[in-house]
Parts: structure tokens; C-alpha cells; sequence
């Protein structure tokens, strides 16, 4: 969705959720031209300021954020920062990384954040990886400064700065970025995408459905789309684990139940290697855990067990009904899900509700987990928050109509974002949006954690998949995901050794051995229909 956008106001007005927003910036003087990388730090923008523009060379390290390491360059560049002041209360920092012009695809990527932003540490990951492969690329603190991205204090009593958040920081981040690419580069814009995971997912999922001009294809990975309904359904995780002190799952305890699930279903794929392909038909129950008297270190006590099968089943409603999806078994153990999202003693479900609903829901520091009632709370939380901070609107219309591309993924391991989330963004969207069978692609990615590592396969090229269709392949249909011995190492492209692949396949295909050939090598598996 590359085309410069023609000077136009600043809208702050609320939005329904799905529908096309009229917000718009126009930060560059029309025909501002730039005969340098420097040159830049003196065009003219609307409603903000250029801070600086300078060179960067390969290698050199790029922080982001004071106090922290860089990652080193992967290839030279112009480094534009500016910040955008649309209203009152909003300062939205931006960053785009402009790659010398003989190395430029002609392309830009605008990366998603994560959490609560706050910074772009998250969106830089991103932007090196874009930067590296010859695209343009920008990225956004989606309008606040955070001591980290599960800080929500930012928010009490800030209603713009929620906007900001929830939709418009990264709206005028494209617009903003696309107006430096003209004045910097002789030849014009050829595609613009947008690329996020978790919150980023939410974000990319929101220009699609709220801004379906800014970008021409898009990458959702574990998308945080349901925000409020997601954050309702975090707390009442929360109180299934911690309300009493009796149903703490114990670290040393998650490994019981990742052995048990691994011996029940495991090899019902065909292949044993400590992924389960399809968590979804396990249908594990923990009671097979719980001990037949007292507590022990070999099992559960049956307060834990409850808590396991909450964590399992997903949010019920008061009649019992479903609310939101619950956990996949087959990795509780491995480091990063369960004991980080679920049952540590900072387990970040409860961290995430807990700012939310005291600093965006109700502006009340003093909000306590032990007074959550999910049908209140939830009904608060959708009523204030849900016209700006959620994508969930399946009517992908606007978006695909004008050729739009989206790939949407999830891991079946994630334990911060129930994947059967995506599942169900994925089919509604195929009900709700004419076209979108041969517009859109989910893959679920077996042992993958929340947007990367776990036991499975979890790296993968995205980006170079979404150009290919865009530019007028085929759709994919699959896709090769690589594990590392150190799968974080490999996605900041630094050294890493491979020791698996495998097929990840378009939904609801599924990647199955062939019965000959190395079970760590994606050429021994083909994408075949599940089974009904």
C-alpha cells in the first residue's frame, strides 16, 4: 500500500472497529528533495519534527534505547528519527532505516512492536532483519515511553497516548515513512509491507481492517487481534493459578505434565520427536497426575490439577460457556511458555491484565486481581477500550479488494496467545470477506512458541513468501521452518546451527512424513489434508 498521501489533517475522532480510518498525515512538503542522508534532518513535517538523519555503517551498532546493547548493522544506512505530535499528550517516536539507494529494493516494511511498546527495541528486531534483505523499514513506540513492555502506566489518564497505542501511531509511522522514501530516493515506491508478531500481530491486523491504503500485503504472527476479550480471558488465567495458594503449579511440576501429554500423543503423527503436530487431538487430561494422597514431586495436587485444566480449557463464562481459548499441551516445560506466561511467580498473564485493567479499563492504580469478575470487567473493558485497541473485525474487504496479501501464523505452543485464536480470526475472515480464500494464509507452525523458539521448527521467511505473492506469485501453500541450537541467535541473523527442518503447511494442511527419507528434513514430508 505504497502511494505518498496528499496533505490532509490530523483526525483524532474514535473509530468503529474494522472500519476504514480517515486519519492522515502529511509530514513532507510536497517535493521536498533530499541530496543527502543529512539533508534530511531539514524537511519539512506537519505536527512533528525530524530529530536527526545520519549515516550508519555496516556493522556499526544501532541502539535504540539508552542503555542497552545494539545490534550491529546489517547493512549501511540513513537513520531518520523524528517525532510526530498529531494532538495534545501525543509524542509518537519513529525511527526508518533507509538503505543506500543502489541497495534498495525499491520496498519498505513497517515493523509491529510488542506488549505495550514503550520503546523500539522490539520493532528494531524487524527492522534489522528487513534492513539486511534491502527494504526500507520503520518502526514506532506506538507513542509512549515504557520501563518495559508490560508497563501500562503510561496510560492513566491518557487518552490520546491509548490512541496512539491502539492504532494511530502506526498509521502515521507509514505516512510519515513513505514521504522520507520519496525525498530520499530518485525512483518512486513499489510495495509497502507490514510485518508483526503479538501485540505486533494486533497492529498489523489493525491497518488491514482500520488503514487497508497503508500497506499492499501484511504478516500476522500470533496476533493479539482480541485484545480486550484476550486480556479479560489473561485474568481469569490469573485467578485459576493464583487465587489460592494451594493451585500454584510449581516449575518442577510442568515437566509432569509436558512428559505425560509427549507420552499420550507424541507419536500419533507419525513421527516421534517430541512435537505434537495437532495439539488439538491430544486431548490430554491431567487428572491422570494428580495424587492419590497428599502432595509429592511425581504428581499434582488436585487444586493443581483444577488450575492445569483451566489452563487447557480457556476462560468459561459464568454459565460455563466458552470465553476464550485455552493452552496447547506438549511444552509446558520447555523454557518461555508455560513458566513465564502461565505460572511463574511474575507470570505475564496476570502482569498484562493487571496494568490493563487498572491504567486502561479504569484509570485506578489501586485496582486489585482479587476483585476480577470476568462478565463485569470484560463488559468495561470492551465498552472503553474495544473501538481503539482491537482488530478482531473479520470483514477484510476493503483491504482485499484492493489486492491486498495476508499471512497469518501462530504456534501451537504458544503459551501467551492461544493459537485456536487465530484459527478462528482465520475462518470467520473467510466467511465474512469475498476473496479472501485466495487472499489470505494461516500457517500453525507444530512446537513453536509465542512468535519464536519452543521444541518445533520455528524459523522461517516470511517476508520473502509475502513479496514473492505480492509481487504476482502463487499463493503459498507451504512454507520451510529451520531449528537452531539457539533459535533467538538465528533470528537476529547471527551465527547458529541448523538441526531440523520441516514443511510448515497452509491451514488446515498438515506436514506428514512420507515413511522414507530423515524426519529432520523437510524434503521427507509432504502437506496432505487432516483427517476428518
Amino acid at each position: 500500500m505504497i502511494r505518498i498521501v496528499p496533505p490532509l489533517l490530523l483526525g483524532t475522532a474514535p473509530l468503529i472497529p474494522g472500519m476504514i480510518g480517515t486519519e492522515t498525515a502529511a509530514p513532507a512538503q510536497a517535493g521536498f528533495k533530499a541530496a543527502d542522508c543529512a539533508a534530511l534532518a531539514g524537511m519539512p513535517i506537519a505536527n512533528g519534527r525530524i530529530e536527526s538523519a545520519a549515516m550508519v555503517t555496516k556493522g556499526a551498532p544501532v541502539v535504540t534505547e539508552a542503555g542497552k546493547p545494539g545490534l550491529p548493522a546489517q547493512a549501511s544506512f540513513c537513520r531518520v528519527q523524528a517525532v510526530l505530535t498529531p494532538v495534545a499528550r501525543s509524542n509518537i517516536r519513529v525511527e526508518v532505516w533507509l538503505p543506500e539507494a543502489a541497495n534498495w529494493n525499491g520496498k519498505m516494511v513497517g515493523a509491529g512492536n510488542g506488549g505495550f511498546g514503550g520503546s523500539l527495541t522490539l520493532s528494531s528486531l524487524t527492522m534489522h532483519g528487513a534492513l539486511g534483505k534491502g527494504y526500507a523499514t520503520a518502526g514506532t513506540d506506538l507513542g509512549h515511553v515504557g520501563t518495559g513492555d508490560t508497563d501500562g502506566k503510561w496510560a492513566l489518564n491518557e487518552p490520546e497516548r491509548i490512541t496512539d497505542f491502539g492504532h494511530r501511531a502506526n498509521h502515521l509511522t507509514a505516512n510519515f515513512a513513505k514521504a522520507v522514501i520519496a525525498a530520499f530516493y530518485p525512483r518512486g515506491l513499489q510495495a509497502a509491507y507490514f510485518q508483526g508478531c503479538s501485540d505486533g500481530g494486533r497492529e498489523a491486523l489493525m491497518e488491514a481492517q482500520r488503514y487497508p491504503e497503508d500497506y499492499d500485503a501484511i504478516i500476522a504472527g500470533a496476533p493479539a487481534n482480541a485484545w480486550t476479550r484476550m486480556m479479560a480471558g489473561f485474568m481469569a488465567n490469573d485467578r485459576a493459578v493464583f487465587a489460592r495458594p494451594e493451585s500454584a503449579i510449581p516449575a518442577a511440576k510442568l515437566k509432569l505434565l509436558q512428559s505425560a501429554a509427549l507420552a499420550k500423543c507424541d507419536a500419533a503423527d507419525g513421527v516421534k520427536d517430541e512435537v505434537i503436530d495437532d495439539p488439538r487431538s491430544c486431548g490430554f487430561d491431567p487428572t491422570v497426575l494428580q495424587c492419590k494422597a497428599g502432595d509429592a514431586a511425581d504428581c499434582l495436587t488436585a487444586p493443581q490439577v483444577a488450575a492445569a485444566k483451566a489452563l487447557y480449557r480457556g476462560a468459561v463464562d459464568a454459565k460455563g460457556k466458552p470465553f476464550f481459548p485455552g493452552m496447547m499441551p506438549g511444552a509446558e516445560a520447555f523454557p518461555g511458555t508455560w513458566d513465564v506466561w502461565l505460572t511463574g511467580p511474575k507470570a505475564q498473564h496476570g502482569v498484562f491484565a493487571t496494568e490493563f485493567f487498572r491504567y486502561l479499563v479504569y484509570s485506578d492504580p489501586n485496582w486489585q486481581p482479587a476483585r476480577f469478575d470476568l462478565g463485569r470487567d470484560y463488559a468495561a473493558a470492551k465498552a472503553r477500550m474495544a473501538p481503539i485497541l482491537d482488530s478482531d473485525n473479520p470483514d477484510l474487504t476493503p483491504f482485499i479488494r484492493r489486492g491486498g496479501k495476508l499471512i497469518l501464523y501462530h504456534g501451537w505452543n504458544d503459551a501467551a496467545i492461544p493459537p485456536e485464536n487465530t484459527i478462528q480470526y482465520y475462518q470467520a475472515a473467510l466467511k465474512k470477506t469475498p476473496g479472501a480464500a485466495q487472499s489470505v494464509r494461516l500457517f500453525m507452525v507444530p512446537g513453536m512458541s509465542h512468535c519464536l523458539g519452543g521444541p518445533g521448527a520455528s524459523i522461517f521467511d516470511a517476508l520473502t513468501t509475502l513479496d514473492r505473492w505480492r509481487q504476482g506469485g502463487p499463493a503459498p501453500e507451504t512454507m520451510v521452518a529451520t531449528k537452531y541450537d539457539n533459535d533467538l541467535f538465528a533470528y537476529l541473523g547471527l551465527p547458529a546451527k541448523p538441526t531440523r527442518t520441516r514443511p510448515l503447511c497452509a491451514y488446515p494442511k498438515v506436514a506428514k512424513w512420507t515413511g522414507s527419507g530423515s524426519t529432520d528434513e523437510a524434503g521427507s514430508f509432504a502437506c496432505v489434508a487432516p483427517k476428518s
